[in-house]
């Protein structure tokens, strides 16, 4: 069985040298050296087959922008404690001329803003006026390549200069639609190059682009950061040489007070803490995000590669190899140190082929059989908790559990000398199988990131994209769903009471967009200590499916 490997990256030490033993290399090629997953059937068998699915396709086209706001219609109430922006972001053109995109990853970035103050709510959204947009705007074709779509030559050149084109190496691009980050207190639209753009929270106006190279030897960055308590920043890039591949985990310093008043990108002092070379030099794995508790970040070096030869486009690491079944990870819910373990929760699907079969083609699929059977090959993601013992040494002894926590179901065994085999506990019940399992979770992360923490909030997938809103509690794995037929949520997010004393006082934001009705779209907010509708804000505009987002507290 092929392992997935974790390394474990401690705050405050010493650099040491990476640990380059690896089980695993492509995986199609399982090993048997490995114990086997404790979970036989895959979980696109263990949840419902669905029937009579409708089409998607409204939801992944192209639409205007409304770059000056607009009022909403509210039905129901919006806290009037709500003082802030959601801000979100995602794909919202996917064709220029006659070219036209293949993969929804690929679609231009565009900013979604619901800017909310005393019970009232305006919408706005713009083009991300990246280098990538503004050229093939210029142009009226697609000219710098994506995620799965490569740029053809200039027609205007002559036949020789076309042939030597596609030898070139095609240039990184800023398309930053994934996420919205913020370093050293400015906010930047990101994704998983080397190329982020800094952003006018308030206007959404773009701003200059920011080469992550320039400031340190990283060739890319992800868009899911971490935060410390302190303002600090922490994230991880890639690197490559002739020594070889490596995964860096940077830290970007608190905003200082001076620095305030400037209108500029600022990313001064930002350094690699700390570098883990790649089992595999030519072959590193796939990573979206990783996770921190309060004294460790963990990396999860998983059995999906990428192949470098054909893609052609002060810290101390543990001396334990960490090791579990094969899995694929995306996003992560949260982790915390408990009397000498590290509890990691993950949302975990069996295979990584989701990201390769989300064709805007395949998304475009017509309502019933076609959608159906899309569906129903697709792997759920489920959530997981791998326990990670933090005092394995020469005296453990082998093939024992050691996990000691109570009301926990993890295991974890020491195989051999400096290695640690894992097997997880399932952080669900079988409720969340009808609802297609899930992903995109949330917390309330400001007052639990890295901490012992109860509720998490996710989408739960009983279609294609994410047709539910779940409320997940750890304790005892009961659910609260928010669900209507045709209605399709984005990732919750989670916003505090003022002087909240409870982990789950608050509200969750979400905005509920439909293929069965033009420009109906709205934001949702919910209670979410009882997951109940407090009310929500209409606007009536199209909004495309998109990726993540955050909240913008304003004073």
């Amino acid at each position: 069985m092929i392992s997935f490997l974790l390394y474990l990256y401690r705050f405050y030490g010493v650099l040491q040298k990476c640990n380059q033993n690896s089980a695993f290399s492509d995986p199609h090629f399982p090993s048997t050296s490995l114990p086997s997953s404790p979970l036989a059937v895959p979980s696109r068998q263990r949840c419902p087959q669905a029937s009579g699915l409708e089409s998607l396709a409204p939801l992944v086209r192209s639409v205007e922008e409304t770059p000056s706001p607009i009022p909403s219609t509210i039905r129901g109430t919006i806290p009037t404690w709500i003082n802030g922006s959601f801000l979100r972001n995602g794909p919202g053109k996917f064709e220029f001329g006659k070219d036209r995109y293949n993969h929804w990853f690929d679609g231009m970035a565009l900013m979604h803003q619901f800017h909310i103050c005393e019970g009232n709510v305006t919408y706005n959204s713009r083009f991300l006026q990246s280098d990538s947009y503004v050229c093939n705007s210029e142009k009226n074709r697609i000219v710098v390549s994506e995620f799965g779509t490569l740029a053809m030559p200039d027609p205007c050149k002559n036949i020789f200069a076309r042939f030597f084109s596609r030898f070139q190496i095609p240039k990184a691009t800023d398309n930053a639609g994934v996420n919205f980050v913020k370093y050293k207190g400015d906010f930047y639209a990101s994704t998983e190059t080397n190329y982020m753009r800094r952003i006018d929270p308030q206007s959404l106006e773009t701003k200059e682009k920011v080469d992550w190279s320039q400031y340190i030897a990283v060739n890319s960055a992800t868009a899911h950061p971490h935060y410390d308590r302190e303002g600090a920043t922490y994230n991880m890039g890639n690197s490559y040489s002739k020594s070889g591949f490596f995964y860096n985990i940077i830290r970007v310093p608190p905003p200082e007070e001076k620095a305030a008043t400037e209108d500029s990108a600022d990313l001064t002092g930002a350094k690699v803490i700390c570098s883990i070379r790649a089992a595999e030099p030519r072959k590193p794995s796939y990573y979206h995000s990783f996770v921190m508790s309060e004294n460790y970040i963990v990396f999860i070096e998983q059995p999906l590669k990428m192949d470098l030869m054909k893609l052609m486009y002060t810290g101390m690491e543990s001396e334990v190899m960490y090791r579990a079944a094969p899995m694929l990870t995306l996003h992560q819910i949260n982790a915390f140190e408990d009397s000498g373990f590290l509890v990691m929760d993950m949302c975990c699907a069996d295979d990584g082929e989701v990201i390769g079969d989300f064709t805007l083609g395949n998304l475009r699929r017509d309502s019933g059989e076609e959608m159906d059977k899309f569906y129903n090959s697709l792997c759920r993601n489920l959530p997981r908790r791998y326990i990670l013992p933090l005092t394995v040494d020469e005296q453990t002894p082998l093939d024992q559990d050691l996990v000691t926590l109570r009301n926990y179901t993890a295991t974890a065994k020491k195989t051999k000398q400096g290695e640690v085999y894992m097997t997880h506990e399932e952080l669900h019940s079988d409720e969340l199988l009808q609802y297609g399992g899930l992903e995109f979770p949330q917390i309330n992360y400001h007052h639990y990131n890295g901490r012992p923490y109860r509720y998490f909030y996710s989408c739960g997938f009983g279609h294609v994209f994410s047709d539910s809103l779940l409320k997940m509690d750890i304790h005892t794995k009961e659910l609260k769903v928010w669900r209507y037929p045709g209605l399709y949520p984005s990732e919750p997010v989670f916003v505090a009471s003022p002087n909240a004393t409870e982990e789950d006082d608050g509200v969750v934001l979400s905005v509920i967009i439909t293929p069965r009705k033009e420009k109906s779209s709205f934001l949702l907010v919910l209670d979410a200590k009882t997951f109940t509708e407090l009310g929500r804000a209409e606007v009536p505009v199209n909004i495309p499916y998109g990726t993540h987002g955050v909240f913008n507290k304003m004073s």
